[in-house]
């Protein structure tokens, strides 16, 4: 342990802050996980509960190696996040932006293959085999359709001429002389009177 005090390591392009534990703060670094850091650790001999401000530049140069190539530390193969690598088949491990790269590229070579992945990846779908029954729905609600817009009486949905036939009445003349007209008004003012006698 040094007695230089760092706030702010740098390891493979990520800030960690020294006051985080060394599995902590490896933890931080995309690509690294607890076993992983655990295992570094134990190989550098170095104790997985100091601060990791406490770093020599050594230390550091060492971690950073063994994080690049850890097969030259024989790390065994399950520890490692992308065995059998399609370009070159080896084992390798990688970490930060070059995980996303990857996982990018590997999508886009199924979509690009027309495979039974691929086509799941173009429309959205679980890819593993997951259910789809009841989860991983996406986009508006679902449920019952909502109907359609009422139209007002002889718009365009109305038949032809028939808004014309209702206004101008029977064509039969009325019996007591009156007109439609006038049959429509005591029909107006029977609420009225309704209203009075309560």
């Amino acid at each position: 342990m040094s007695e230089q005090y760092e706030n702010l390591v740098r390891i493979l392009g990520n800030d960690i802050h020294g006051e985080l534990n060394m599995l902590i703060g490896l933890n931080q670094i995309k690509g690294i996980g607890y076993m992983f850091a655990n295992s570094m650790l134990q190989v550098l001999k170095i104790s997985p509960h100091q601060k990791i401000g406490n770093l020599t530049t050594e230390q550091i140069s060492s971690i950073e190696k063994i994080i690049e190539n850890p097969k030259a530390s024989d790390f065994p193969t399950w520890f490692l996040n992308r065995r059998q690598d399609m370009t070159t088949g080896e084992d390798l491990h990688f970490v930060t932006s070059d995980i996303a790269f990857n996982i990018r590229n590997d999508v886009e070579r199924e979509k690009n293959l027309f495979s039974w992945r691929g086509y799941r990846h173009m429309y959205g779908l679980k890819v593993r085999g997951q259910r789809t029954r009841c989860t991983g729905r996406k986009g508006g609600a679902v449920g019952v359709a909502k109907g359609g817009k009422v139209l007002p009486k002889g718009g365009a949905g109305a038949p032809a001429g028939g808004g014309a036939a209702v206004e101008e009445g029977p064509a039969t003349p009325a019996t007591d002389g009156a007109t439609p007209a006038a049959d429509a008004k005591p029909a107006a003012t029977a609420k009225p009177a309704a209203e009075k006698k309560e």
